[in-house]
């Protein structure tokens, strides 16, 4: 059985960070394992509080299953801090952790800010070049790259700005612009667009982090990258479609979709 690390925050209400990861990992047939960056406490409605993790408990869980169960790939989400994001790219390095799937958290779907200001630049700096795709949203995109994207053009120009900033591959997620929901991969040569019917629903609580932990779970399994990102976003229209209906506010998926 096949072995993922997820590196993320923990969502009391279950429907995003790690809750989401491990969630989509078990429906991958993959074994989920842990490193929790910060508390946070949240609901449908929004988040409440955020309490972030010490480095060194980070880089503790992240040893602790690195020396003994041997990830296949390892999903990175929210970072909280600089000082977190710094002690998880020395981790990464420590280990050679292999098929790094960056999603570069900053604002959660109620506003919360989730990253500090400082911990972009660590983003930009380290863990961009030791990821093997990195998946910003168009708000994140916009973050790391300096640019305003409105336009699956702009989608394009913000997908060669990352690689040129380090990034090895990119899928920018278009689910913030008009029109048929459609990401866009890039990996330095081609580009690639990734079509989907957008479907009509406020239960997309945790889309992000469940559509680049399900990118993990296929790498782990030995999937190519451009095939496992087909299969995650299939994945995540399955799950929004699916969604269980719960709470007052943006819901969660079915992460276990039929």
């Amino acid at each position: 059985m096949r072995t993922a690390l997820t590196i993320a925050g923990s969502d009391s209400g279950g429907g995003a960070g790690i809750q989401a990861d491990l969630k989509t990992f078990a429906a991958h047939g993959v074994f989920g394992t842990s490193a929790i960056t910060a508390i946070t406490a949240q609901n449908t409605r929004g988040v409440t509080m955020v309490e972030p993790a010490s480095p060194a408990i980070v880089s503790a869980q992240i040893d602790a299953v690195a020396i003994d169960l041997t990830p296949a790939a390892t999903k990175i989400g929210m970072l909280a801090t600089a000082a977190i994001a710094t002690a998880v790219a020395d981790a990464i390095v420590r280990h050679g952790l292999v098929n790094v799937v960056l999603d570069p958290v900053m604002i959660s779907k109620s506003r919360a800010s989730l990253l500090d200001n400082d911990a972009i630049a660590v983003l930009r700096g380290r863990l961009l070049g030791l990821a093997v795709v990195v998946t910003p949203n168009i708000p994140e995109a916009e973050a790391l790259t300096g640019r305003t994207v409105s336009s699956l053009a702009e989608m394009r120009e913000a997908a060669v700005a990352l690689i040129e900033m380090g990034a090895k591959n990119a899928v920018i997620k278009g689910g913030h612009l008009q029109g048929p929901a459609t990401d866009l991969l890039f990996d330095g040569r081609d580009f690639i667009e990734l079509n989907a019917d957008r479907i009509d629903s406020r239960h997309t609580h945790g889309t992000g982090c469940t559509f680049s932990s399900a990118i993990a779970a296929r790498l782990a399994l030995g999937d190519e990258l451009e095939p496992a990102v087909r299969a995650a976003k299939a994945y995540v229209t399955r799950a929004i479609a699916q969604a269980p209906g719960l709470g007052a506010g943006h819901g969660p998926l079915q992460h276990f979709p039929k």
